[in-house]
Parts: C-alpha cells; structure tokens; sequence
C-alpha cells in the first residue's frame, strides 16, 4: 500500500507543509512518483515520520535528529547535550512560574531586575528602567552593590533629581548639585568600580560606557543632566582632595 504527502501526513500527525520541510532540509527520503507524478509514501517513510515525530517530542532539535541516529542506535553524547538543554530549560521555566506567582501574589514586580523587588517600591521610574539596563551590563556582584545603594539612600535626594523640571533655574540645579556631591563621591568610594568597571561587566567596556550614555540622555531631561555633570565634578574634586599625597609630595593646599 502506498500514501499520498497529505495521507502519510494525517497517519504521522503532522502537516503536509512538515513532511514537505522535512524533505527540503533531508531529514526525510524523497518517495517515489506515479506515472501522473504523485508520490508513492511507503511505510519506511511513515516509520522514519513516526520517529522523528518521537524525537521532536523530546525536544531534539531538527538539526540534531540525525546526531542521535533515529534510523539506528542513539549516540549517547547528542542526547546528554540534548538531556542538559531540557534540564536549563525546565530550570528556567521553573523560576518563570515562581515569578510570576509572585506577581500575582503581590509580593514581586515586573519592571526591576530579580533580587530588587524589596527596594522596587522607593525606586522611581527612571531608577527602574536604569536597573534593567544595568543587569544586562553587570555581574551579579555589581548588582548586588547596586541594590545595597538602592536600599542606603535614604536623604531623598536622589527623589530631588527625579522630580527636577527640565527648565528649573541655574541656581537651583547649581544647589542640588552641591548637595548631591558629597553622597555621589561617597558612593564612589564605597564602591570603585564604579569609576573602573572593566571586572564587573557582562559586556565590553566600550559597550557598556556607550549604553549607559545613550541611557543617561533618554531618561534623564536637561535639567537633571547638568546637574549629574556638576555634581560628578564636584565628587571628583572631593575625592581627589581626600586622597593622601603620594610620599615626597607636599600635600594639595
């Protein structure tokens, strides 16, 4: 008995445009024609179906159904690599369904990165999107500082900047500029890497500093630009005159 494409394809489960797929990519013989040009499916075709149906059910990719040989005996080293993608995979849908029941138990939130969900609540919206720029750029330890800043800030200046109109005046910025210095170059002491990222970055460092600026200049207006200018340059002169004078150098007046 023979089948036609549409025929094989209803007995193996499957669609028409995937035994024709399966054909182009050479996972799957090319039957042989009638006089009138229809193809003659046999069931060494249905049997090669039915098992590449089988494996695509466990997940083995198209590319890899000949690696585990679905016409003879498996190659254990393809199905250990397939077997570890599965695990990753489950893992990751594992901690995707305890996310999102705590979403909806109220208890986490979408729009900052895991682990900042405590802080998410004193975070601005700006802050938040900051974040989840930064967990694309930074180690876990750097996020991890970067949660424990999120969580030390507590003199509201960092709420000052947010709520800082993008035409407020030139004292003003000039004064909050001065107040927020002094915590930016204690920030930047606590935590150097700050200022020389190269060990805690995910990505280049050119990448990363180029992300950051396109970052700063979407997110934060004029106003609150200048000031974040004036007040790293303020911290800078702090930090610089806190530092002690190298030996045989006469300390900065």
């Amino acid at each position: 008995m023979v089948w036609s494409t549409r025929e094989i394809a209803d007995l193996a489960g499957t669609t028409v445009n995937t035994v024709r797929h399966y054909h182009q990519i050479g996972l799957l013989e090319q039957p042989d024609r009638m006089s009138n040009g229809y193809k003659q499916y046999q069931v060494r075709h249905l049997v090669r179906l039915l098992k590449i149906r089988r494996l695509r059910d466990l997940g083995v990719p198209l590319d890899q159904i000949d690696d585990v040989a679905v016409d003879g005996n498996s190659s254990s080293e393809a199905l250990r690599a397939i077997d570890s993608d599965l695990r990753v995979s489950i893992e990751r849908l594992q901690r995707a369904r305890a996310e999102i029941q705590a979403i909806l138990n109220g208890s986490s939130v979408t729009d900052v990165p895991p682990g900042f969900e405590d802080v998410a609540a004193r975070m601005s919206e700006t802050d938040r999107s900051l974040m989840l720029i930064y967990s694309q750029l930074y180690n876990n330890e750097a996020m991890s500082d970067l949660r424990d800043m999120e969580e030390a800030e507590t003199d509201g200046l960092s709420a000052e900047l947010d709520a800082l109109p993008p035409d407020a005046d030139e004292s003003v910025r000039k004064e909050l500029a001065e107040r927020y210095a002094p915590m930016l170059a204690k920030t930047l002491k606590d935590y150097p890497w700050l200022s020389d990222p190269k060990g805690h970055v995910t990505k280049s460092v050119e990448l990363t500093q180029a992300t950051m600026t396109e970052a700063v200049q979407a997110l934060y207006n004029p106003a609150q630009r200048d000031v974040i200018v004036r007040a790293s340059i303020i911290a800078d002169g702090l930090l610089r005159s806190a530092k002690p004078p190298a030996e045989g150098q006469e300390p900065t007046p």
